[in-house]
């Protein structure tokens, strides 16, 4: 297959926000009838942290990709929007498709934060969901954080972070913890050293203003709206942050949906099983 080229995109977003997006455009010109592919990546990560997966995709399929930053991630900025909520971030992929792929099928996958994007998408979108969704992939993520144990002093500690624009989150955080945290067990160091990097320089006051609306987030009814859509759910067991039983409860309130449990995987699938994560993906486009 001919070599993939990669376009840096601008996307005016609400509350004058601009979100950083590339365009992976395969070297072999994709079927008419081929989705394009639109990856929304999590809290404290950026659209590089899908590259993996978008390489191996496109070495099987002649399909247009893209990754964009979350807002306040990345080179995204923030606009006039202090306070966040996942519906706001439902918006902003809702501007990245109109900016990208304003027309044809669609297969949308979401990590973690991105996941629950998704979400929230479905439930605020649900006429180009059920018009021009071909599939979806939530991998690491929940409708619901419902039943989470917070850590005593934790709110106060992100409620504090948020108002500090200057520093970055591995001033606070090692690396080591982020490690901890992220990945399972033999995960590949290069992505984790990669992956580490990045949840290290996001700024800290993006970490804490993201942290109440992961806390407040709640999409359970928007479940509904993916029953007719193909969607496949993957977490892998030592997921510490958002883990199998979450990924269960997507599966039981989707209906038809497909549940991959990856046995030693942690929260980084992109990264720590980029095939499986390819092939779900793949299997998506596919779909007629």
């Amino acid at each position: 297959m001919s070599a993939t080229t990669e376009r840096t995109l601008s996307i005016p977003a609400p509350h004058g926000a601009t979100l950083a997006a590339t365009e992976f455009v395969p070297g072999t010109t994709p079927a008419p009838d081929a989705p394009t592919l639109v990856l929304a990546h999590g809290w404290t990560l950026t659209r590089s942290s899908w590259e993996p997966v978008v390489r191996e995709v496109q070495s099987h399929r002649a399909v247009r990709v893209v990754t964009y930053d979350q807002r306040g991630h990345g080179r995204s900025s923030w606009g006039s929007v202090r306070e966040q909520s996942i519906k706001a971030l439902a918006d902003d992929l809702a501007a990245v498709i109109d900016a990208t792929a304003p027309t044809g099928p669609l297969v949308l996958g979401g990590h973690s934060m991105g996941g629950m994007t998704l979400l929230a998408y479905a439930g605020r979108h649900t006429e180009a969901v059920r018009e021009r969704v071909r599939g979806v992939a939530l991998l690491s993520t929940t409708a619901t954080v419902e039943g989470r144990r917070e850590v005593r002093g934790e709110a106060l500690a992100m409620a504090v972070a948020a108002r500090v624009p200057l520093l970055r989150t591995g001033v606070f955080v090692p690396g080591s913890v982020l490690r901890r945290l992220n990945f399972g067990e033999d995960a590949p160091a290069a992505g984790v050293r990669d992956a580490t990097r990045t949840m290290g320089r996001t700024s800290l006051a993006t970490t804490g203003r993201y942290f109440a609306s992961i806390r407040d987030h709640d999409e359970t009814e928007a479940m509904a709206e993916l029953a007719d859509v193909p969607t496949h759910v993957l977490v892998g067991t030592e997921d510490r942050l958002t883990p199998v039983r979450w990924a269960r409860n997507l599966h039981d309130g989707i209906p038809g949906s497909r549940l991959t449990v990856l046995p030693g995987k942690g929260h980084m699938l992109t990264l720590e099983a980029t095939d499986t994560v390819a092939d779900a993906l793949i299997e998506l486009i596919d779909q007629r």
